[in-house]
């Protein structure tokens, strides 16, 4: 494989096949490119910048709106994508990076919620609470609180983090299930518990990457720290157990021999980056480093190619999955191992770059 840090491997490669005019608001293109920012500042390197400089250019007007972006779907994946806002307004000074990240902030001050005080996901998934939000919404919201010094802002970020742990807890496992519905009213979702009926290991990786990347802002006296990082530590520890001998997880987090479960990239990358960074700042203890290799490794041995023009590709991410909706998806295992696999899609590129430039630390 290549000689310089594979970090930054990964990232130059995403950058000749995907160019500027090509970035959609979305969130999996937010992660892929705040994910080369974070690899660019590790390494030194000064090409990567100017490359999501021009991706963001023609997505943000000079008054701060967004391209294609709408404020009343009220959809929690939209939010992502402005993380990399902080650095391009801190290193361009150009006000409209900020405006733009304004404008997102909007979006959560009247975001639907649950009666519990979580955002529900989207307006279309109404009393709906998916783990993959709070990793949407928290870290960049636990920024923008920490910039503008919004004690309250904070607050409620850790305490939709703590609510979401307690509500989607399994009590046997430890682990974490997908989706929740207050109301009761799909079809997927538990009568009794409103719990969708199986464990999927990105929605849990990123849940845990929410938790971590939210301590980096959350001040060191907030009487929430503690109970972040407790989280941090009984959710690596449940999902441990689950890790198979080629260092991966599978798809459904624990039915790993199960016919058609599958050993796959992006939860695995997220637990690898979320142990990695955890041992890193003291959250976890050392014990978690050697997992956190293995998984890197694993994902390498099953899934890394590299072509010949020199340039790296990524297999075995799963393509998408959620609950509901239009063909409805019921939630089930069949479902889950149904949904297409396919390369190079950001949603496993972007982890697998941070979890890369954790590994480099």
């Amino acid at each position: 494989m290549a000689k310089q840090p594979l970090s930054l491997s990964m990232a130059k490669s995403v950058e000749r096949r995907y160019r500027p005019g090509m970035m959609k608001w979305h969130y999996e293109h937010g992660l892929v490119l705040y994910a080369s920012l974070k690899a660019a500042e590790l390494h030194g390197d000064e090409t990567i910048y100017p490359w999501v400089y021009s991706m963001y250019d023609p997505m943000i007007d000079t008054d701060g709106s967004i391209a294609t972006y709408r404020k009343g779907e009220y959809n929690l994946d939209q939010i992502n994508a402005g993380r990399a806002l902080f650095p391009l307004f801190d290193k361009s000074g150009e006000e409209r990076f900020m405006k733009a990240a304004k404008v997102l902030r909007e979006q959560l001050e009247t975001q639907p919620r649950c009666k519990n005080g979580v955002y529900w996901h989207k307006e279309i998934y109404p009393w709906q609470i998916w783990l993959d939000g709070l990793y949407m919404e928290g870290p960049f919201n636990a920024e923008w609180a920490r910039r503008h010094d919004d004690k309250a802002e904070m607050d409620d970020v850790v305490s939709q983090i703590e609510t979401t742990y307690s509500t989607m807890k399994d009590s046997k496992t430890g682990l974490l299930y997908h989706c929740y519905d207050e109301s009761r009213g799909m079809k997927w979702s538990d009568d009794r518990t409103g719990l969708s009926p199986h464990f999927w290991s990105r929605s849990i990786g990123w849940y845990l990457m929410a938790c971590i990347d939210v301590l980096d802002y959350l001040p060191e006296n907030h009487k929430g720290r503690e109970g972040i990082i407790r989280i941090i530590q009984d959710l690596s520890k449940a999902v441990l157990p689950f890790q198979s001998k080629e260092g991966m997880w599978y798809q459904v987090t624990d039915e790993g021999g199960r016919e058609g479960n599958y050993l796959e990239t992006s939860g695995t990358a997220m637990f690898s980056y979320s142990f990695f960074k955890g041992v890193r700042l003291g959250y976890l203890d050392e014990s978690f480093k050697a997992p956190a290799e293995k998984a890197l490794e694993g994902i390498k041995t099953e899934y890394l190619t590299e072509d010949e023009s020199g340039e790296l590709h990524l297999g075995g991410i799963c393509s998408v999955a959620g609950l509901g909706g239009n063909p409805y998806r019921d939630g089930t295992f069949r479902y889950y191992i149904s949904e297409k696999v396919v390369a190079d899609d950001f949603k496993g590129v972007g982890p697998f770059i941070l979890a890369c430039t954790e590994s480099e630390r």
